[in-house]
C-alpha cells in the first residue's frame, strides 16, 4: 500500500508558521540546517537520533526544518507533566513522552507502551520518529550514554510489518553557539541515513548482536558531527579555551571561522589538538589549564570581557557609545514593554530549576504559548479602542524590532559597562596578571599546538 505523506492540518501549519517565526527571526539569531538532503522522502520510514543538550529547543530545532511532514518526537515525560496546557501544546506539536527509571520510577514504565506503540504504526506508516538515546540533556558539550530503546522499537517495528517495511536511522546534532539568551546561532546537522534492513536476517537470531553494532555505528556518526568534549576533568578550561581563542587557532590553521558550521570544525580540531597535546605533554598542558581557569576566575571577579586583553578598549570610544545609548534610551524604555515581562516571566520559571539548560525551554515556550499572545492581544486592543487601530496596527508591525531593539541595547550596555572595568584596573597588578595569563594561553596555540 502507498504510504501518505504524515502533514498537519490547518491549525498546526499556522501554528507552526508562528512558532517558527518566532524561534528563527527572533529567538535565534541565525539557524543552520546543514545537509538537510540527507533527510529521507517524506513517505519513507525515519527514525531520526540525535545528542540532546537543549531541553525542548532541540526538537524545536529539527521541528522547523521541515515545512512539509509533521514528525513526532519522543522526549522525557517530566516536560508533560509541567502544567496541563503544555501537555496539550507538546502532544499537538507531535511530542510524545518517554517515561524513564531513573526519574519517574519502575511504576511509570508501562506508560511507555502507549507512545510506543504510536510511534511504531508511525514509522510503517511512513512518518518520520526523533528520539534521543542519551535518555536526557547534558548540561555540556559531551555525549552520554545511549540507550537503545530506539533501535528495539525500530526493529520491532520492522518485524511488525514481516520486515517488509525498509527502516531508516538518520544520526543528526545540535549545536548552539550560546545556549543562554536570545539572538544566539543554532546548527541542526544530519548524518547518512543507515538501512536497517540488511540487518533483518541477522536480527532475527542474534538480536542484541545487530542492536550493539547499529548503535555504535549511530553513536559513531553524532560524535563526528557535534563537539564532544570528553575530558569533563578539565572541560571548564577546554570550554573557556574554545569560546575565546579560537579565532587565534582558526588563523594559525587557516580554517574560516565566521559561521557557526566552520566554528564548530574549528572547535572540534582545537579540542582533538587539546587532547593530543595532553598525551604527549601532560605537564604543560596542565598548567595550561590552570592558567584558563585562573584568568577565566579574573575576568568574572572583575566584570571585563577576556577580549578586551586583545583588543583594550579606549575612553574615547567608550564615552561615545555611552552617548549613543542616552540618545537611544527613550527608545530602549519604551521597547520594554512587553518585553521586560517576557523576560522576567521565562526567568522566573528557570529560578525553579536547578538544571540551567531549562532556560530556553522557558524563555521560548512561556513566552510563545502565553505571554506573547496575552500581552500583544490585549495591547492591540487597548491601544485600537483608546487611540486608534492604525496605532495597534503599529505596535503589532513593530513588536518583533522592538523586542530586538530591547534585546540588543542592553547587550550593548553590559559591553560598555565590561569596557570600563578594564579601563579601570588598566595598568594595575591584576591586569597585568590577566595579559600575562592570556598571552600564555596565546603563546600555546600558536607555538606547540
Amino acid at each position: 500500500m502507498e504510504k501518505k505523506a504524515q502533514k498537519g492540518g490547518i491549525a498546526y501549519n499556522v501554528f507552526k508558521c508562528y512558532l517558527r517565526f518566532l524561534h528563527d527571526k527572533i529567538f535565534y539569531r541565525k539557524t543552520y540546517k546543514i545537509n538537510a538532503d540527507n533527510i529521507p522522502s517524506n513517505t519513507t520510514p525515519t527514525i531520526i537520533v540525535s545528542n540532546h543538550q537543549n531541553c525542548l529547543n532541540d526538537p524545536l530545532g529539527v521541528l522547523f526544518t521541515f515545512r512539509d511532514r509533521k514528525p513526532n518526537f519522543i522526549t522525557r515525560a517530566d516536560v508533560f507533566a509541567l502544567h496541563p496546557i503544555a501537555n496539550k501544546f507538546l502532544r499537538a506539536i507531535g511530542l510524545l513522552p518517554a517515561f524513564r527509571l531513573d526519574y519517574e520510577g519502575e511504576s511509570a514504565l508501562q506508560n511507555n507502551e502507549d507512545t510506543f506503540n504510536i510511534t511504531k504504526q508511525a514509522i510503517l506508516d511512513g512518518g518520520t520518529v526523533m528520539m534521543y538515546p542519551e535518555a536526557g540533556h547534558q548540561t555540556k558539550r559531551w555525549l552520554g550514554f545511549f540507550s537503545m530503546a530506539y533501535i528495539r522499537m525500530a526493529f520491532e517495528a520492522a518485524e511488525k510489518s514481516n520486515f517488509e517495511t525498509e527502516i531508516f536511522i538518520l544520526p543528526s546534532c545540535n549545536h548552539y553557539s550560546n545556549y543562554f539568551g536570545i539572538q544566539n546561532d543554532f546548527m541542526v546537522k544530519f548524518g547518512t541515513p543507515i538501512s536497517l534492513k540488511p540487518y533483518y536476517e541477522l536480527y532475527q537470531t542474534k538480536p542484541r548482536t545487530v542492536q550493539r553494532k547499529i548503535n555504535a555505528l549511530v553513536r559513531e556518526q553524532i560524535e563526528n558531527l557535534m563537539l564532544n568534549i570528553t575530558d569533563l576533568d578539565n572541560y571548564d578550561a577546554i570550554d573557556f579555551i574554545r569560546e575565546n581563542f579560537r579565532k587565534e587557532y582558526a588563523a594559525k590553521k587557516g580554517m574560516p571561522c565566521g559561521e557557526l558550521p566552520d566554528q564548530l570544525l574549528v572547535d572540534k580540531a582545537l579540542v582533538a589538538d587539546l587532547d593530543k597535546a595532553k598525551e604527549e605533554k601532560p605537564e604543560e598542558v596542565a598548567k595550561l589549564y590552570k592558567t584558563a581557569i585562573d584568568l577565566k576566575s579574573q575576568a568574572e571577579e572583575k566584570h571585563i570581557s577576556v577580549d578586551s586583553l586583545e583588543k583594550e578598549p579606549s575612553w574615547i570610544n567608550n564615552i561615545l557609545a555611552t552617548l549613543g545609548m542616552i540618545i537611544l534610551f527613550p527608545f530602549w524604555v519604551n521597547s520594554l514593554w512587553p518585553n521586560l515581562f517576557m523576560w522576567l516571566i521565562g526567568k522566573s520559571f528557570t529560578f525553579r530549576k536547578e538544571d540551567p539548560m531549562w532556560e530556553g525551554t522557558f524563555m521560548f515556550a512561556i513566552n510563545a504559548l502565553f505571554v506573547i499572545p496575552i500581552f500583544y492581544i490585549g495591547t492591540f486592543i487597548t491601544a485600537g479602542l483608546c487611540d486608534s487601530w492604525w496605532t495597534a496596527l503599529l505596535f503589532i508591525a513593530l513588536a518583533p524590532l522592538y523586542t530586538l531593539l530591547a534585546w540588543y541595547y542592553t547587550r550593548w550596555a553590559k559591553r560598555i559597562f565590561k569596557n570600563i572595568s578594564a579601563l579601570l584596573i588598566k595598568g594595575n597588578a591584576t591586569w597585568n596578571n590577566m595579559k600575562s595569563n592570556y598571552s600564555e594561553i596565546k603563546d600555546f596555540i600558536n607555538n606547540k599546538l
